[in-house]
């Protein structure tokens, strides 16, 4: 094993010696957390496209919510296809959607919804690497690890924060795929310095506060630029020694940390408790409505990339107790967003986006789950990849349209079949990420961003 040699480790003034220091968080201005989602803005403004001032948000419903109980009802499929809730009009002529999304169904203009979506598994793992990464072959429930980056972590990498001192990537509490942290969300060979910046903790509490963004009790600012300063000249020799150019990495890293957490613009946009009590009830007063009012102060604020995980989505049974729940949740933050978004005049450079891994059976179970019926709950939907939706607005996306259609019962795309590449090319566009870019693998390989698909063009 090479090791490179650093030396030993020494005591700071105060106390802390250089091993603590970097494992202060962005408080101490070097953490790994925050030293991982950083990098140095010299590519992004190569890669970049500079007259974009775009961002996206998305909302991952973790586990999979059925199309046929949202955004794809068929109500003239037998009882055990059509499911449990009646559509109802929206207001574009046309389109209807689940009868437990009338507030969504008075803004559906603001939306438009992608019925023909697909990648034919319907295995967790699978499905969650096809959407988050845009490939799919080698994942399964037997071997779950993570084999590209996540579409946000290469957009991030481009681009960086839309604005200095902000993050570019915020995972909202956390990155997570299928139980799995940050799973697909990772940076993966991009490097785990591309994994979104994590906030953890219930946004919607009274207590809340993002970890790592503040400094610890008794340090100063000039106590903070003083750490900086011994730490320049205590590493500086061994700048010579470092053929590989981590330190130098670690440098850049630290001192974006530094902006960051000295960044005024940075401690307001995470402070949800200054919001204004009006909008944040309009967003819903629960930990989804709270996440995604955070979510757009980032973005406002000039994150370029923010997920918000909403998780639970697995109803193998007790389906309409979940969805009478997660249903009105999903309403209320996002007619909330849209709305809010559309009067801060933010709606044209804020792609919202909103899906999960897969969709449901279009045919409903007994709720047996292999035993007896009803013996593991009341009915519910297994699991589908043949068929499913895709929510997106705002962005420069054109609201109230539908890109492509299923069968009458649900089953797969009848028009317009459209994969996960697709969708991604898309939130490409909107950002001004070049597609076509390569980053090279763990094997050294040349890896193209997407490797299939194309703009959805009617959204446009």
């Amino acid at each position: 094993m090479f090791r490179l040699p650093l030396g030993s480790t020494r005591k700071y003034c105060d106390g802390l010696g250089r091993r603590s220091f970097l494992q202060l968080g962005v408080a101490g201005m070097a953490t790994a957390s925050l030293g991982r989602v950083l990098e140095a803005r010299e590519a992004s403004a190569q890669l970049g496209s500079p007259s974009k001032d775009t961002s996206v948000i998305l909302l991952w419903l973790d586990g999979g919510p059925g199309h046929m109980d949202t955004y794809d009802m068929k109500p003239d499929a037998p009882p055990e296809y059509r499911g449990i809730w009646r559509p109802i009009r929206t207001n574009v002529p046309g389109i209807e959607i689940t009868e437990l999304f009338p507030l969504q169904a008075k803004i559906a203009d603001k939306f438009s919804i992608v019925r023909s979506l697909h990648h034919d598994s319907g295995d967790h793992f699978t499905g969650g690497h096809w959407m988050l990464t845009g490939r799919g072959a080698g994942v399964s429930g037997a071997s779950n690890a993570g084999k590209y980056p996540f579409f946000g972590s290469i957009a991030s990498k481009v681009l960086g924060p839309r604005q200095e001192g902000m993050p570019p990537q915020v995972a909202i509490p956390y990155a997570m795929s299928i139980g799995l942290r940050p799973g697909y969300f990772g940076g993966n060979y991009l490097g785990v310095q591309h994994n979104p910046f994590e906030t953890s903790g219930d946004p919607n509490a009274a207590s809340f506060k993002v970890q790592n963004l503040s400094l610890p009790n008794q340090m100063t600012l000039d106590r903070l630029q003083d750490r900086r300063t011994l730490l320049s000249d205590f590493d500086n020799f061994r700048r010579e020694i470092d053929q590989s150019g981590a330190l130098e990495a670690m440098d850049r890293f630290d001192q974006q940390a530094y902006d960051m957490v000295t960044s005024e613009k940075a401690q307001k946009a995470f402070d949800i408790g200054s919001e204004d009590p009006a909008i944040r009830d309009s967003y819903g007063r629960h930990t989804w409505g709270q996440s995604t009012l955070l979510a757009r102060r980032l973005v406002e604020a000039g994150t370029t990339f923010v997920t918000c995980h909403f998780g639970g989505w697995d109803h193998h049974w007790n389906l309409q107790s979940g969805m009478d729940n997660y249903l009105p949740k999903i309403d209320q933050l996002v007619s909330g967003l849209l709305t809010d978004l559309d009067q801060r005049g933010l709606l044209e450079r804020v792609l919202v986006v909103l899906c999960g891994e897969f969709s449901r059976t279009p045919r409903m179970n007994d709720g047996g789950n292999g035993g007896p019926p009803m013996s593991m709950g009341t009915p519910g939907r297994d699991h589908w990849g043949n068929a499913m939706f895709c929510f997106l607005a705002g962005g420069g996306i054109q609201g109230g349209r539908i890109v492509g259609s299923t069968n009458r019962l649900g089953e797969v795309p009848q028009d317009r079949p459209l994969r996960p590449g697709d969708i991604h090319h898309t939130i490409y566009r909107v950002l001004g990420v070049d597609p076509h870019i390569h980053f090279r693998d763990l094997a050294g390989r040349p890896s193209p961003a997407i490797d299939h698909g194309e703009v959805i063009h009617e959204l446009f």
